[in-house]
């Protein structure tokens, strides 16, 4: 089974931790591919940066040409999944719905911790869309820009850690979810802080991923993730200069 890993944003570092990650937990037999969009920003962090990366991610997946079996999208609260399922004939699994529903087989309520407040509301809608908001607890924001994960880690760990707390202690949360791609192994951290579960969106997404292919099962095709009707599209993609 090969399964494509796609960062959301063009930082390669982080597109390196996400694909660690997903390896870790990926079951014996699974190949893990990770790939980084041609284009976009350095770290998706607002509405603008989510719709650019939905078309960056969707184009680095057409431009891969070795045979796939599932995508995860790896980017916490971004748009674009719906894009690909029309797209693709495989399994899409996004990391921050694979986040959420694995929460709700562990507790009552669900916390997540991400990054920027900014970013909240961006989580909020995609939890909402996806019918998972109802048992979300808070979404809480650790203050930290994406970048900084990798800047300063301890200080990111106190942050994120900081804010599992009281989203457990404060919001009456039972499982924490990290709200981030980049926060990818950071989950044993959080647990010793707070002693409730914790998931980690890219591990979670792969075992969803895993499972889905091996039920030989794939998105419905009949109305609303039909593929896109042939038709003439205008000066894409781009052209420099």
């Amino acid at each position: 089974m090969r399964i494509l890993v796609v960062n959301v944003n063009t930082t390669q570092s982080i597109t390196d931790a996400i694909g660690k990650q997903a390896a870790g937990a990926a079951c014996p037999g699974t190949e893990i591919v990770p790939l980084t969009p041609a284009f976009g920003a350095e770290s998706v962090e607002g509405n603008y940066e989510s719709y650019l990366a939905a078309v960056a991610v969707m184009e680095a997946v057409r431009a891969h040409r070795e045979p796939f079996d599932a995508v995860i999208q790896a980017g916490y609260g971004e748009h674009g999944r719906e894009g690909l399922q029309e797209l693709l004939d495989v399994p899409v699994v996004d990391i921050t719905e694979a986040a959420a529903s694995t929460a709700q087989y562990l507790g009552r309520r669900y916390s997540v911790v991400t990054t920027l407040d900014r970013t909240v509301p961006l989580i909020e809608e995609r939890l909402e869309v996806a019918g998972l908001s109802a048992r979300c607890a808070s979404v809480r924001a650790s203050g930290l820009a994406v970048l900084d994960l990798e800047r300063d880690e301890r200080a990111a760990v106190d942050a994120i850690t900081e804010q599992a707390a009281r989203a457990v202690e404060d919001d009456r949360a039972e499982v924490i979810c990290l709200g981030c791609g980049g926060m990818a192994g950071l989950a044993e951290r959080v647990v010793e802080r707070t002693g409730v579960p914790v998931v980690d969106g890219v591990a979670a997404a792969v075992t969803v991923a895993e499972s889905l292919v091996r039920l030989g099962l794939s998105t419905s095709k009949v109305r609303t993730y039909a593929p896109p009707r042939p038709k003439r599209i205008v000066n894409w993609p781009p052209q420099a200069g």
